[in-house]
């Protein structure tokens, strides 16, 4: 069977509309992600070799955040999988409640490190923007909102996990980190589209 990321794009958007569970969110805010790696890549080629360690790690974020397409479908498959366990007996619910705990952790796990990669990408746009080529400040722009649209989404996916959570230490450590996230992507989303805006003025 064929990931989400080898999928023809029409098909992976079929799929995504569909009624099935997964991919969903998380799944679309990884790609979100990997297309403002593109992005981010594409504008540092076009400057020259200027930016080429700005190039290099595009592409890897890109290959990373692709792969948490899939990541995280299979990360919200394996919770469903804990709710059709059997739970006829005592010992059966005890088994499928740590089960199903324990998948809503793993849930975590991928929209975080979306987050992660989202949140350095918008660093890396700002700097194109600042330093790229001039004729594509604007795609530069695209980065960020893309890679901001990422980090929010996935935001929103690792906290729609959290609430089924019951270690509250866990869901505030989570929680915390990624308040501070958000905060310092909004910061860096406006500083570039700042420089995008006065260099199309």
């Amino acid at each position: 069977m064929s990931t989400f990321q080898e999928m023809p794009l029409a098909r992976f958007a079929e799929t995504l509309a569909s009624s099935e569970p997964t991919p969903g969110g998380g799944s679309a805010s990884a790609l979100a992600g990997a297309l403002a790696a593109c992005l981010v890549a594409m504008v540092a080629r076009l400057t020259s070799g200027a930016l080429d360690e700005v190039e290099e790690e595009a592409d890897r974020i890109r290959h990373e955040l692709l792969a948490l397409v899939d990541e995280d479908a299979a990360a919200f498959d394996r919770v469903m999988a804990a709710f059709r366990l059997p739970k006829g007996t005592p010992a059966e619910q005890a088994t499928r409640s740590e089960a199903i705990q324990a998948g809503y952790r793993t849930a975590v796990e991928p929209p975080s490190d979306v987050c992660e990669h989202a949140l350095r990408l918008l660093e890396l746009a700002l700097q194109v923007a600042e330093r790229g080529n001039p004729n594509a400040v604007s795609d530069a722009g695209v980065a960020a909102e893309l890679a901001f649209a990422a980090l929010e989404g996935a935001a929103l996916n690792v906290r729609i996990n959290l609430t089924s959570i019951t270690d509250d230490a866990y869901r505030t450590r989570h929680d915390d980190r990624l308040s501070s996230g958000q905060a310092r992507g909004r910061a860096l989303r406006e500083q570039t589209l700042a420089v995008v805006d006065a260099k199309l003025a």
